[in-house]
C-alpha cells in the first residue's frame, strides 16, 4: 500500500477562486458543491494534468476503459477525503444505446467521445464540513519508485505557490455578477420549433396510451455559436452558472478539445465500500421572490398526482437496475419524494440503497444503471429507442455521468443534466422533462424553457462582459 504526500490548510475562501486559480492548467476538473442539500456536498475536488487519458467510442468502450483502469490501479492509504487519485471524466448517453445493441439513426451532435477519462495522480479537495483544504500528491503515474517521493514533492510544491498567488490576487480574479435582465443578447437557436415539440409530445403521449411505454424524458437542443469564447471565459462561464444556479453535483472538464460545464443537482451513482445509492429526480417547479407564490409551487409540486406517478416510476425503474448486480434482498428506498430547493426550481428526489454482490465491480453497476432512467424513461430500452426516433440531434455528453473512479473503486456520478458542450464553434445544451400519461404538451414545452434559464443568463452574461470590454 503506497502513502500519499498531503498538507492541510484551514479554508474560508471561496472554493471558485481556488478553481479559476488552475482553470489554465492542463485538462482541468472541478468537481464542485456549491450547494449542501440532504447532507450532500461536502466534498470539492480540483485536479489538472493527468499522467494518462482514455478515449473511446463504441459498444465496448466501458470494459476497455475498466482495462485501462486496473493497469493503473494501486491501493493507496488515504483517511482525508474520499478521492486523492484516479480516473475523472464521463460516459456520454449513446454510449448506453450502443450497450444494448440498438440500431441508432444517423444524428448530428459535436463529435464527443462515448467515454473519455483522464487519470489524475494528485488532488485538491475542499472540505466544507471542516472547512479544511487539503493538498494531495501520489505520483501514481511515476512508474520509478525512486523517482516517485520527488514528483509527490514537486507537485505538492507547485500547487502550494499557485494557492499562495491565489489568495493575494483573489479580488482581481472574480468579475462581479450583474442581476440583469439580458436574455436579449444570447441568440439561441433550438433544434425544435415549438409546433414539433408538441406534436413529439403528443406521439410520446400515443405511445403511452397503447401500452408501449410509462414514460419518455423527451429534449431539445439549444445552440450558439462560440466565437466569443476562449478558455478563460469558460472558467468564468462556470462560476457565473454555479451563482445562478447552485448545486450538489456541478463539473467543470476542460478535455482539450472539448469542454464540459455543468451545474448538475442530480447524483447517478455514489459508491464506497460495496454500498451503493442513487437518487433520482423528477418533478420541477419555479422558485418566486414572492413567500405567497413560492409557497404555491411548493404545495403544487407536492401534491401533484403526475409528478408522484413519474418519480414513483423512475424509482422502480432504478431498483430494478441495481437489482442486476446487488446482493438479493438488500435493496431498499431511503427516502420517497423529498422535497429539494435550489434557487431556481424546486424539484423532487428518492434515494435507493443497495449492497454490492461479492463478484461485481463498480464497473459492473454503471454496466447495469447506465444510463439512469431518470433521464430516458420506463421501460428503459423502449424509452429510450423512441426518443432516438423523436429528437433531431445527439445528446452526447447530455443524460449522460461525470464523475470519479478512485482507486480504491470508491465512485461518484452526476447525472449530466443543466451541461453545456463546448466545441470549437459551438456551444449547446439541451433541456427536457419526463413525459407521463397525463402531461401536458404546453406545460411539458413550458418545463423545458423554465430549466433553461441559468443557462441561458450565464451565456448572456459572458457576453455583456465582452462587449462591455470592447466599448
Amino acid at each position: 500500500m503506497r502513502n500519499i504526500l498531503s498538507k492541510t490548510y484551514d479554508f474560508s475562501g471561496k472554493v471558485e477562486d481556488v478553481f479559476l486559480t488552475f482553470s489554465d492548467e492542463l485538462m482541468v476538473f472541478f468537481l464542485d458543491s456549491s450547494l449542501n442539500v440532504s447532507g450532500r456536498g461536502r466534498f470539492s475536488f480540483i485536479g489538472f494534468k493527468p499522467f494518462d487519458i482514455f478515449s473511446a467510442s463504441g459498444k465496448d468502450s466501458l470494459k476497455d476503459f475498466q482495462k485501462k483502469f486496473y493497469e493503473h490501479k494501486v491501493e493507496i492509504k488515504n483517511d482525508l477525503s474520499p478521492f486523492c487519485s484516479g480516473s475523472v471524466g464521463f460516459l456520454g448517453y449513446e454510449l448506453g444505446l450502443k450497450m444494448e445493441d440498438m440500431l441508432l439513426r444517423d444524428k448530428s451532435g459535436l463529435g464527443l467521445p462515448d467515454c473519455f477519462f483522464g487519470f489524475y495522480d494528485h488532488v485538491i479537495v475542499i472540505d466544507h464540513e471542516l472547512n479544511k483544504m487539503h493538498i494531495i500528491a501520489t505520483a501514481i503515474g511515476e512508474r520509478n519508485n525512486s523517482l516517485r517521493e520527488k514528483k509527490m514533492a514537486e507537485d505538492l510544491r507547485y500547487a502550494e505557490n499557485k494557492l499562495a498567488q491565489c489568495f493575494k490576487k483573489t479580488q482581481d480574479r472574480r468579475q462581479e455578477i450583474k442581476s440583469r435582465n439580458i436574455f436579449e443578447l444570447c441568440d439561441l437557436q433550438s433544434n425544435f420549433e415549438k409546433k414539433d415539440y408538441l406534436k413529439s409530445v403528443e406521439k410520446v403521449l400515443d405511445h403511452i396510451s397503447q401500452g408501449d411505454i410509462y414514460q419518455v424524458n423527451l429534449s431539445q437542443r439549444f445552440v450558439v455559436q462560440k466565437d466569443f469564447v476562449n478558455k478563460q471565459e469558460l472558467a468564468q462561464l462556470y462560476v457565473l452558472l454555479r451563482e445562478l444556479s447552485p448545486s450538489s453535483f456541478g463539473s467543470y472538464f476542460d478535455a482539450g478539445d472539448f469542454q464540459i460545464i455543468s451545474s448538475s443537482p442530480e447524483e447517478f451513482l455514489f459508491k464506497r465500500g460495496n454500498h451503493i445509492e442513487t437518487s433520482p429526480m423528477k418533478g420541477t417547479r419555479p422558485r418566486s421572490q414572492s413567500i405567497v407564490d413560492d409557497e404555491t409551487f411548493r404545495r403544487d409540486l407536492l401534491e401533484s398526482s403526475k409528478e408522484k406517478a413519474e418519480l414513483l416510476m423512475v424509482t422502480d425503474l432504478e431498483r430494478n437496475d441495481l437489482g442486476k448486480v446487488c446482493k438479493s434482498g438488500s435493496i431498499n428506498v431511503r427516502s420517497m419524494r423529498t422535497l429539494e430547493k435550489y434557487k431556481t426550481v424546486f424539484q423532487t428526489t428518492s434515494t435507493v440503497h443497495g449492497i454490492l454482490a461479492d463478484d461485481k465491480n463498480a464497473f459492473d453497476v454503471l454496466s447495469a444503471c447506465f444510463p439512469s432512467g431518470s433521464v430516458t424513461g420506463c421501460p428503459k430500452i423502449r424509452a429510450m429507442q423512441i426518443i432516438d426516433e423523436l429528437e433531431p440531434n445527439k445528446r452526447e455528453a447530455y443524460t449522460g455521468s461525470f464523475g470519479y473512479i478512485g482507486f480504491d473503486e470508491t465512485m461518484d456520478f452526476n447525472i449530466l443534466i443543466r451541461t453545456l458542450m463546448v466545441k470549437k464553434d459551438m456551444l449547446s445544451f439541451h433541456v427536457g422533462g419526463g413525459i407521463v400519461a397525463d402531461s401536458i404538451a404546453e406545460s411539458e414545452y413550458d418545463e423545458t424553457l423554465l430549466k433553461a434559464v441559468a443557462l441561458q443568463k450565464s451565456i448572456s452574461n459572458i457576453l455583456l462582459e465582452r462587449l462591455e470590454f470592447r466599448k
